[in-house]
């Protein structure tokens, strides 16, 4: 899952980083309040965690931005304001969460799980198709009572495929959300076809075939069998 951190102390955005990406999430950063507008903007994100008071604007700003935009976006506000005033505002304009700093990292990170599992999954902690288990608070997955061993961009790809299930989704979008703004600077995207192809043959080997389709000149998309 995709995160982005708008978050100008960068000792504290670095601190998230370091922990989130333990956790298995993609993060980007932004540190300034224009940093930030362009990349909501121009990326798609599972999670934003906000800061309000930014280098160059306020985050409230952004958030509404986003909201304006239709954006469903999860949003959590993280900051050092918290007063009833700004937590009140904060999510009359449409944020979902609002942290105080200072907070403890597993409890943000439980927090983002919280929000995704609700926008992606209708607030499940077990995700199930085609026969195979996906376990969201653990991160694992299972096909027929077999484990089945993913590396974190096979994982992120799985979730991806039943989360827009029946939908065909192109290579560059799997690019964006394996790797987000580098893919901008990528020259091909060939490795979406790797990680695609080792996903299904582990698929596969478990007894879980034909999940994944491809349409022809177009990406791919998951098929509930």
């Amino acid at each position: 899952m995709k995160i982005l951190i708008i978050e100008d102390e960068r000792s504290l955005s670095d601190s998230i980083v370091a922990y989130l990406s333990s956790e298995k999430y993609l993060c980007e950063q932004a540190f300034t309040y224009a940093d930030a507008k362009m990349k909501v903007n121009m990326y798609e994100y599972d999670c934003v965690l906000l800061d309000l008071m930014l280098p160059g604007g306020n985050g409230l700003d952004i958030l509404r931005d986003i909201r304006k935009q239709r954006n469903p976006v999860g949003v959590i506000i993280v900051s050092a304001k918290d007063s009833l005033g700004d937590k009140v505002k904060g999510l009359e304009i449409g944020a979902d969460d609002y942290l105080a700093k200072p907070f403890h990292l597993p409890e943000l990170s439980m927090r983002i799980y919280a929000i995704i599992r609700r926008k992606e999954f209708a607030a499940n902690n077990i995700l199930e198709s085609n026969g195979i288990r996906i376990d969201l608070l653990n991160k694992s997955a299972v096909v027929n009572d077999t484990p089945i061993e993913f590396t974190k961009s096979e994982y992120e790809l799985l979730l991806f495929f039943i989360g827009n299930k029946d939908r065909v989704i192109s290579k560059s979008a799997m690019a964006e959300h394996l790797s987000g703004e580098m893919a901008d600077m990528m020259d091909n995207h060939d490795f979406v076809y790797t990680h695609i192809k080792n996903l299904k043959a582990k698929l596969a080997a478990a007894g879980c075939k034909d999940c994944i389709k491809n349409v022809y000149g177009t990406g791919y998309k998951w098929t509930e069998l």
